[in-house]
């Protein structure tokens, strides 16, 4: 089963277009950093366009924020790219003769709905700007080993 990268993708891709605003950003530039297809960078910007969360103009290669990066969440991210999308999935097809197949789904359904519950929490309270801050801070620690 492969992992979806949707939503960090997408928190680069929100990132890039503050940090490097002062320049083009069409989607193949966009691509570079993330390292994959302008496709795939247009496919997300849209979803994040959709969410209220970017502006963009057709042939223009000029995305905005629609509003300040303090006030995107990262949870915020994540249900535009993601949806509803479960974090975890149980396993349906277990022996319902059996005391640990036929328990198993909602043991495992409530721990898997508090951990839900507190991820979400958790990307609630960080925004946009701290993802920005920190990757300012790594960048700035490294030219000061150079």
């Amino acid at each position: 089963m492969r992992i979806s990268t949707r939503f960090s993708d997408s928190i680069h891709i929100l990132a890039f277009m503050n940090i490097y605003s002062n320049i083009r950003l069409s989607s193949d530039t966009i691509a570079g950093s993330v390292e994959t297809s302008p496709v795939v960078i247009r496919r997300l910007m849209s979803a994040l366009r959709k969410a209220g969360l970017i502006t963009t103009k057709r042939g223009n290669p000029e995305p905005k924020l629609a509003k300040p990066p303090t006030q995107i969440t990262l949870l915020e991210i994540y249900f535009a790219v993601e949806g509803e999308r479960s974090l975890f999935e149980l396993d349906k097809k277990t022996n319902p003769a059996c005391i640990v197949g036929g328990n198993i789904q909602s043991v495992l359904g409530g721990y898997y709905e508090q951990a839900k519950l507190a991820a979400q929490e958790k990307l609630r309270s960080y925004t946009l700007q701290d993802v920005i801050d920190d990757i300012l801070k790594k960048e700035n620690s490294k030219n000061k080993l150079v």
